[in-house]
């Protein structure tokens, strides 16, 4: 029987999904305030918990996403939060064992970057596609 969620997502918890490990001051308002407004939206908070749950079924498949790495070889640049407490950063550093030309750059932030590191991660990726087109 599948339990019923009949408490709403707590702000301070989506806050801290977005702050926790970033530098003070580097993370707006605006994308963890949307971010619980959608999903305290009726029925969002059950998907919210289905889609993490779900992440075993990615997991199941990581050796078939090793073996294409292995195979194939493509370019690939992983840029990870250094305090990401989801995934942390030897999960980052996996990919070497695989890819060895992989390029694994870290930035001082937390789960979600692009929130405290945009424009460093923009610059990095723009970087990383001119080498890799060339």
């Amino acid at each position: 029987m599948r339990q019923q969620f009949t408490s709403a997502y707590a702000l301070d918890t989506i806050i801290g999904q977005y702050t926790y490990g970033t530098p003070e001051g580097s993370v707006g308002p605006d994308s963890y305030s949307l971010d619980y407004y959608y999903v305290n939206l009726p029925g969002r908070a059950e998907m919210q918990n289905d889609l993490i749950l779900d992440y075993r079924s990615n997991v199941a498949l990581y050796a078939e996403f090793q073996k294409y790495l292995r195979d194939y070889q493509p370019p690939l640049m992983a840029v990870w939060g250094e305090n990401d407490p989801s995934f942390i950063p030897a999960g980052a550093r996996a990919f070497k064992r695989d890819l060895p030309n992989a390029e694994i750059c870290f930035v001082a932030s937390g789960h979600f970057a692009l929130e405290s590191h945009h424009t460093e991660i923009a610059m990095m990726m723009k970087d990383f596609l001119n080498r890799a087109l060339r």
